[in-house]
């Protein structure tokens, strides 16, 4: 993963992960009985911890509005990781 040190990077990585974790979940078909549930949940479980990674590198030199948006970021992938882990 790289790390951006100029913040408007950093937060574009973040948002572009952000995103990619939220389609990667609409698209997945995790189901706890099937077949490829370990292998759907292993993949999920990756890109969300390559997206918090970025989110934190972000944080480092996010502006105020862009640490806003970041939180809540790191919120939408908390309820994910909640859903699945149900």
């Amino acid at each position: 993963m790289p790390y951006h040190k100029n913040s408007q990077q950093a937060f574009q990585a973040a948002q572009q992960g952000h995103k990619q974790t939220l389609d990667a979940y609409a698209q997945s078909n995790i189901v706890k009985h099937d077949a490829a549930y370990g292998h759907e949940l292993k993949l999920l479980k990756e890109e969300i911890n390559e997206t918090y990674e970025q989110i934190n590198n972000a944080l480092e030199t996010a502006t105020e509005t862009q640490r806003q948006q970041l939180t809540q970021f790191q919120q939408d992938l908390q309820g994910i990781m909640n859903e699945v882990n149900e």
